[in-house]
């Protein structure tokens, strides 16, 4: 007997969103379990014997496994559709015979490090707030930056009506009118890092995306993909934890 799985799980191993979304979108009347609409969040279907549809769409799991990792220029939105018909991450991957889905975002202006995947659980694991799978970026901003904005950067400001957690942020450049700041966070706010520079009165420059936890983009062409190693999937699935146990003893 097949085991019985929670509706959003199945529909995240179907490669169709991360959990939240899935939750979301049973709450919204958009899922159907044979021919009853489900709007309960603690439904198990047996995926042996329920047809689940999803806009009216039948869904089924990906046999197939996809991790990939993409340097993702400026000028693209990172969902699978936009509604004001820019361009998205997923045209710069249509030589891949898969449907993929953007794992967290990474702004229309910003560049650099991002993964697309159909597996629901990887997606879960590094976009959920308890996973603090961190995010490394390496951000030019106008003017000089003081020690004391640094200062503030690193305990946290007010975005939003929301201070910031902690992270590490450190001076690794600076030119007359520009500075190049390093970023390791691992919230996931939206723009945080433009708001929280534009708290302490710099504008952003340019923003880029360096590493995910310790995967790092490094060589990879802008606007190129590849497959993720074995390696590298462990260090996302179960090394992060690990790095952060070793800083702890520092």
């Amino acid at each position: 007997m097949a085991e019985l799985l929670r509706l959003q799980k199945y529909i995240a191993l179907c490669g169709v969103c991360s959990r939240r979304a899935a939750e979301q979108m049973i709450l919204e009347g958009k899922v159907r379990v044979g021919g009853k609409i489900v709007t309960e969040l603690g439904t198990k279907i047996n995926p042996d014997k329920d047809k689940v549809f999803v806009d009216g769409k039948p869904i089924r799991e990906e046999t197939k496994k996809y991790y990939i990792m993409l340097n993702k220029p400026t000028g693209y939105v990172t969902t699978a559709k936009d509604q004001f018909d820019r361009k998205t991450v997923l045209d710069l991957v249509q030589d891949l015979d898969a449907r993929l889905y953007p794992v967290g975002r990474l702004d229309y202006d910003s560049e650099g490090l991002l993964f697309l995947s159909n597996d629901g659980d990887f997606t879960y694991h590094l976009t959920h707030p308890k996973s603090e799978v961190s995010k490394k970026y390496k951000v030019l901003v106008a003017g000089n930056v003081l020690l004391e904005n640094v200062r503030l950067l690193r305990s946290g400001v007010v975005i939003d009506g929301k201070k910031t957690a902690p992270c590490r942020v450190e001076i690794t450049g600076q030119k007359e009118n520009s500075t190049e700041l390093t970023f390791v966070i691992s919230e996931g706010r939206n723009r945080q890092i433009r708001k929280m520079c534009e708290v302490v009165g710099h504008d952003v420059i340019k923003l880029k995306r360096v590493a995910i936890g310790n995967v790092m983009l490094g060589n990879l062409p802008k606007g190129k993909w590849r497959h993720l190693t074995e390696g590298e999937l462990k260090l996302l699935m179960d090394g992060e934890k690990h790095a952060d146990n070793q800083r702890g003893r520092k």
